[in-house]
């Protein structure tokens, strides 16, 4: 094998993986896993280039699921893209609409009352929990593992569903945030239940790490694979639990602490390496902070409305203008960018999807590694197809 190493773009500071080509003693085989494989989370295709089991070149090719989300929403009025934006990470659509909702209120200036802000990161935080532990199950199975840690995902994540269900009617497509607060209040009877199920989240955690974090395999096939250099997770825009397993200190919960994230003390969990095992150490250990948070905003949760009194759902038309905004979503920053013209439809709506963006570095964190690897790298990515295509 040979190196080639693009030295301009080091020198820019775009500090991309070898490349590495063959060595001509054998022919390229090139193999399209998907978009049907069972490890492709979804219909998304990887085109593979391989000298013998060495990864040459990789190419996403996605589209599959396309659903033209975003024209869809500048035909319709504002409120009405509310349920869409359920299925662009339908493992999150709470998270889903508060970044929606928060893009609409920046644009118009709307007020949120304290007793919904705290609703929106108490859910929030509970969808962060779920999707990390049925991220960390699915990356597990993908090993090759029975399928014993994705059903102690699963478990919890059913008690948080559960909880999901009692407070929108819906498990997965909640559909539940408004401009200027929330669809319908928490009972006395749903915040006990809460505190029950986030009561044996810290024992759930330490049993999940206990299972296996020390695990020979997992340590052997995830130790050193995947590396997403600082450098190049910054420059091409990857965010989330991605970013920070490479130990870059950036979450937007922190940096531009919207809603009342200010509010709460919790840390960001950094990797040192830039490895699969570091993105997943990281997915366990912001699980625990994010435990932390629910405890500290069930406590504190105010009494008062759920809704800005001065809200308009019918007939909502924004002044002229633009506005974007964003969240720290389970998966990194999600984004809705929105013009308005005045009319009761967005002029511009456009979401910026974290899925998609950590998807951009796949072929650099699988270059020269085993064909089994790639499956595991890919997986660490954690992503959604329905967030991917849109």
């Amino acid at each position: 094998m040979t190196v080639v190493e693009n030295k301009a773009e080091r020198a820019e500071g775009w500090n991309r993986p070898q490349v590495i080509e063959p060595d001509g003693e054998g022919e390229l085989l090139e193999v399209a896993m998907g978009p049907h494989h069972p490890s492709t989370h979804g219909v998304f295709r990887m085109d593979v280039a391989l000298d013998g089991e060495r990864v040459v070149r990789l190419k996403p090719v996605f589209g599959y699921l396309h659903r033209n989300h975003e024209k869809i929403a500048e035909g319709a009025s504002y409120l009405a893209s509310m349920p869409y934006t359920d299925r662009l990470d339908y493992f999150c659509s709470l998270t889903n609409n508060w970044a929606y909702a928060l893009a609409v209120e920046k644009l118009v200036g709307q007020v949120v009352p304290e007793r919904a802000e705290y609703i929106r990161v108490i859910l929030a935080e509970l969808t962060r929990v779920q999707n990390h532990a049925s991220s960390i199950g699915f990356l597990i199975q993908e090993m090759g593992a029975s399928g014993t840690p994705l059903m102690y995902a699963f478990k919890e994540r059913e008690k948080i569903l559960d909880l999901f269900e009692s407070l929108t009617g819906s498990r997965m497509m909640c559909n539940y945030m408004r401009f200027g607060g929330c669809r319908v209040d928490v009972s006395a009877s749903w915040l006990d239940a809460t505190r029950k199920v986030v009561a044996g989240l810290p024992a759930f955690v330490d049993e999940f790490e206990a299972l296996l974090s020390s695990n020979e395999i997992l340590m052997a096939r995830c130790q050193g694979v995947g590396i997403l250099r600082p450098e190049l997770a910054i420059n091409a825009g990857v965010s989330g639990p991605m970013l920070r397993g490479s130990g870059v200190n950036y979450d937007v919960r922190k940096v531009d602490h919207y809603g009342i994230y200010d509010r709460f003390k919790f840390r960001i969990p950094l990797g040192d390496h830039g490895d699969i095992y570091d993105r997943y150490m990281v997915r366990i250990l912001e699980m625990r902070e994010s435990i932390k948070i629910i405890e500290q905003a069930l406590r504190d949760l105010p009494a008062g409305p759920i809704m800005d009194t001065r809200a308009k759902l019918r007939g909502f038309r924004p002044k002229p203008g633009e506005a974007y905004g964003r969240i720290e979503a389970p998966k990194g920053e999600l984004g809705f960018y929105l013009i308005s013209d005045g009319g009761l439809n967005p002029y511009r709506y456009r979401v910026r999807p974290p899925s998609l963006i950590n998807l951009t570095i796949l072929e650099d964190m699988c270059l020269g590694h085993n064909v089994a690897d790639v499956v595991l790298i890919f997986g660490s990515v954690d992503i959604v197809l329905g967030e991917v295509d849109r």
